[in-house]
């Protein structure tokens, strides 16, 4: 796993493990790791030749014939080819192992046209490799061979397929705007999950929704944009966002098929940005999902920290307040429910909307408005009279209430004292 480029030093033990990870993601058995230290990569092959001997030998050791050779750094399309010739086994590079995670874990239609897409964009600088066994001779006319030729239809048929995905993923675009400008105008805010990959979004987007999504202890277990209504405890709505999770030196091929989903990202009123509390590299994990927001001009979204994972780290659960006393960070555990009541109060503070608390007058006819209210969990209290009308405490967002008020037709102004002096429920 070489380093080059001129690409800044990073931890080689981190890099290794997450390496070995990510094959491990995409299904496979790592057999053999080798490492290399250069000053700059070889422009043919990337290694040495007796780094690529080493290989070799180690190739024709095993007695069962290894599939493919992953290299942890990114090769260019003549250094792929080069390798396969020199060691006669498939050889992927980074890039090229993501993208297959990401083709093996997409399950929805605009997740499936997203990874493909990258993919084709990834596959069509390595067109020629399909084709050496065919001649390319280069001129005028009558002199283009057949290889030339069939590399010319691959490109054809990739670049309208490519057309095709792209005209799709656009009208997916669109509803994805319609729905984002149904809820601008509804007031409902929007908080997305962002983080390094397995960091434990998807558990804690489960804990907070009672969703089921798929979460595992893996690299990219879930690639499918999720959105679910939250209720949260005074009344608060919002729609919750689980995103891909990013990763070190995404693959900008991702970047851009993703961007529609990224977008999410980018429009939301808070980030919460969930960080493995128990991985020694959580602050290098942090700028890279950094660099990654700034790339989608998400950077300016407030965000919130959430340390998640104390069950392994040791920490207690509680909420970390600046000089100010505004919430900043909050521990907890998505596995265990450790801080989840916390992190809800975070949140709930963070959206910084206004408040409407009070005595609602209710007539027996209001059962539809009752209803409505208890399953924000506005009401606080709740007090009967004779008549059978009643009077509500509520307690929840005001662009809420207000919305309510003008759908039911009912005053917006809340009293302090209840208007019934019986007892309540």
């Amino acid at each position: 796993m070489p380093s080059g480029r001129g690409e800044p030093e990073t931890d080689v033990d981190a890099d290794r493990d997450e390496f070995v990870e990510l094959a491990r993601s995409a299904g496979l058995e790592v057999v053999e790791l080798f490492t290399a230290s250069r000053q700059r990569p070889v422009a043919r092959t990337f290694i040495g030749s007796g780094k690529i001997d080493e290989i070799r030998t180690a190739l024709a050791a095993h007695d069962e014939p290894a599939d493919v050779v992953l290299f942890g750094q990114r090769l260019t399309p003549s250094q792929e080819r080069n390798l396969e010739a020199e060691l006669k086994v498939r050889v992927l590079d980074r890039n090229s192992l993501i993208l297959d995670i990401f083709a093996q874990r997409a399950r929805t239609f605009e997740g499936k046209l997203q990874v493909e897409l990258a993919q084709l964009v990834h596959l069509s600088t390595r067109l020629v490799r399909g084709w050496t066994h065919l001649e390319r001779q280069k001129g005028g006319i009558g002199l283009r061979g057949p290889g030339e030729t069939q590399l010319e239809t691959d490109r054809r048929l990739l670049g309208e397929r490519v057309r095709v995905i792209r005209k799709r993923l656009e009208k997916v675009r669109r509803q994805r705007e319609q729905g984002r400008s149904q809820r601008g105008k509804s007031g409902i805010a929007t908080v997305a999950l962002v983080g390094y990959t397995n960091a434990g979004k998807s558990t804690l987007f489960n804990r907070l929704t009672d969703a089921r999504i798929y979460a595992a202890d893996q690299l990219f277990a879930t690639l499918d944009p999720t959105l679910r209504r939250l209720n949260l405890a005074g009344g608060t709505s919002m729609v919750l966002a689980d995103t891909v999770g990013f990763i070190r030196d995404l693959p900008h091929e991702l970047v851009d098929a993703f961007r529609s989903t990224l977008i999410e990202t980018r429009e939301a009123d808070l980030l919460i940005h969930v960080v493995d509390d128990a991985d020694p590299e959580r602050e290098q994990r942090r700028d890279d999902v950094d660099k990654v927001l700034v790339g989608i001009g998400a950077d300016e979204v407030p965000q919130l920290m959430v340390f998640n994972k104390i069950d392994r780290s040791g920490r207690d659960p509680g909420l970390d307040r600046d000089e100010s006393g505004q919430a900043v960070g909050a521990r907890v555990s998505a596995l265990d429910g450790l801080g989840i009541e916390e992190l809800a109060q975070a949140i709930t503070e963070r959206l910084g909307t206004g408040r409407s608390a009070g005595w609602l007058m209710l007539d027996p006819a209001a059962g539809r408005l009752r209803a409505r209210l208890f399953s924000l969990d506005a009401i606080l209290e709740e007090r009967f009279g004779d008549n059978g009308a009643s009077c509500v405490r509520i307690d929840m967002d005001s662009d809420e209430f207000a919305r309510i008020a003008r759908e039911h037709r009912i005053c917006d102004n809340l009293n302090t004292d209840p208007p019934l002096a019986a007892g309540g429920t």
